[in-house]
């Protein structure tokens, strides 16, 4: 095998910083190899990324040492245009890389450039497009797409120039179950035909198929090695910030022998070493809504069609909702979460039927008027922040209500302490990292202090303590009176913080009752494109009620014995 990229003392500083974002990278990776990269926000992954295609030092200007090869060229001696010919990045910030008009000219504007023949350039956009599942909206506005559909087209349309290093960068944030598996399932494909994948993850799971695994600390690759080495290693990676497989760290607390990566395996050791017993399960019957309690929000035959493309995103919901619930809406990509939730607080008008909070239409409120009552954080953040300052930032929803400076004052300075941003005042959000900007925008919700606070893929972006501390807050939150919602596609937060979880499929509701029986139901969960995370797959196998390791510990404790 020939080496397909080579890494020697690379260090690179970005200018206007003293710390390198870089520190003594070394590394070797041949061709048909797979690597996954992980580490804490702020590692250097992304930094790695851009050092492959010449984005450093090309682009990303700052002090450069050392070398990097992608096959035998080195890179720092060539612009981006012609490493585009060898490298393909998907982008962390994958909407940057979208700009045509719709979703077949931007799956062509990669071989275009690269002057291909008519013929292929159609072969690889069917070829592409089909791959992505995006062959049904090839004429479809890239803008009009939502957040999974447009990573999948960022991902199209790298995957078309069949470059021979593809590059990830977090390519899986924004997708369903489903789509992250067909994600991953190209690292099959690419290393059939000998060419080498880099993906960069946080979690663990996407590194369990990988070649090699190397995690990142402070600038620092700190170790290398096969994933059955480096992934059981918890001590490492809990100092790398990643969050540890579950079935690992269940093994481990459990003083149970092995270190099984997935539960396929961790049910055969069970087995095999007679290791607990399995039992009946035992869970509460999914119901389809509920009528205790008071309803905050109320969808009735709620339906809903995009003007623009005249897609019916809904399709006659009804759903009611209940102060101080905490629920999670999932589903696949496109499948009319983001549609539902912006009727929740008036940003999108029925086509037909009603939605109502607090027994009233959302048509006859104000947005000033709901925007007190239900909060919305943006998927993506960029999307709500535009002040100079964080405070002016979190303060301006107060502003526009005409509480008086010093009240605006104070409730900034609450808002900041719980989102754990305090001395961030005066700062710019648009330099804050991904994971800040992300709690400014959580904290202008909050300072206005709505009963129901909607958060759409809050996790996303964001490394292991990011997610957890956001996770923290929000059950903070709730525990204080305030209704949440969330839109996710992390299983695992939806599995440990939601009480009560809506599955949406093609703008209907498939499911809905409270978290644990839910995801006891593979079968429908199956029909969404969704399946419970790890270790709820073998709780449902060992019928356990158990949605965490700690709470599968605590059962599993007072029941060993044979098989």
């Amino acid at each position: 095998m020939s080496l397909a990229i080579s890494i020697e003392d690379l260090i690179f500083t970005y200018q206007g910083n003293e710390r390198p974002a870089l520190q003594n990278i070394q590394g070797q990776i041949e061709d048909g190899t797979f690597v996954a990269v992980m580490g804490h926000g702020g590692a250097g992954k992304s930094t790695l990324c851009y050092s492959f295609n010449a984005l450093i030092p090309k682009f990303f200007r700052g002090k450069y040492q050392g070398r990097v090869l992608v096959k035998g060229q080195e890179v720092a001696r060539h612009r981006v245009a012609e490493m585009s010919r060898l490298v393909g990045l998907v982008l962390q910030d994958f909407e940057a890389q979208l700009f045509s008009t719709n979703v077949e000219l931007e799956m062509a504007f990669g071989p275009e450039n690269h002057r291909l023949p008519r013929q292929e350039i159609e072969r690889r956009i069917d070829r592409y497009l089909a791959f992505v599942g995006l062959e049904k909206l090839r004429s479809r506005e890239p803008a009009s797409l939502s957040g999974g559909q447009k990573q999948r087209l960022a991902i199209g349309s790298v995957l078309a120039l069949e470059p021979e290093v593809l590059v990830m960068d977090e390519p899986t944030t924004d997708l369903d179950p489903l789509g992250r598996e067909e994600v991953l399932s190209v690292a099959k494909s690419i290393r059939e035909e000998g060419r080498m994948l880099l993906i960069v993850d946080h979690e663990p799971e996407t590194a369990v198929t990988a070649d090699q695994v190397w995690l990142m600390r402070d600038g620092q690759v700190v170790s290398q090695g096969l994933p059955s080495e480096i992934l059981v290693d918890v001590s490492m990676m809990e100092s790398c910030g990643i969050k540890t497989l579950p079935m690992v760290k269940l093994f481990h607390l459990l003083n149970w022998p092995g270190n099984p990566l997935t539960v396929k395996r961790a049910i055969e050791l069970i087995q095999k070493r007679r290791l607990t017993q399995r039992r009946e399960l035992k869970v509460t019957t999914v119901s389809t809504g509920r009528t205790q309690g008071s309803s905050i929000l109320k969808a009735e035959e709620l339906r809903y069609i995009y003007p623009t493309h005249h897609v019916e995103a809904l399709r006659g919901i009804d759903l009611s909702i209940h102060e101080g619930e905490f629920i999670a809406i999932l589903g696949q990509n496109g499948s009319g979460k983001t549609t539902l939730a912006k009727h929740f607080n008036g940003l999108l008008k029925p086509s037909s039927g009603r939605m109502l909070v607090q027994n009233k239409p959302t048509t006859e409120y104000s947005h000033r008027e709901l925007s007190q009552i239900v909060g919305y954080v943006f998927q993506n953040p960029d999307h709500q922040i535009f002040a100079r300052t964080v405070a002016e930032e979190v303060g301006f929803g107060l502003k526009m209500q005409g509480e008086t400076p010093k009240m605006i004052e104070k409730r900034v300075a609450e808002a900041l302490e719980v989102v754990g941003l305090q001395g961030y005042e005066q700062k710019v959000p648009f330099a804050l990292t991904k994971g800040e900007r992300q709690r400014v925008a959580v904290a202008s919700v909050l300072a206005a202090q709505p009963q129901v606070i909607i958060l759409d893929e809050p996790t996303t972006g964001l490394d292991y303590r990011h997610q957890r501390n956001m996770m923290e807050m929000l059950k903070h939150l709730n525990k204080g009176g305030h209704t949440i919602i969330i839109i996710t596609h992390s299983m695992w937060v939806a599995a440990e913080y939601a009480d009560r979880t809506i599955v949406m499929k093609e703008g209907r509701i498939l499911s809905d009752g409270l978290t644990r029986g839910v995801f006891a139901d593979e079968a429908r969960l199956a029909e969404a494109s969704l399946c419970p995370p790890s270790l709820v797959r073998l709780s449902n196998w060992l019928g356990t009620k158990a949605l965490t390791v700690e709470q599968m510990v605590h059962e599993l404790q007072g029941n060993n014995g044979a098989l």
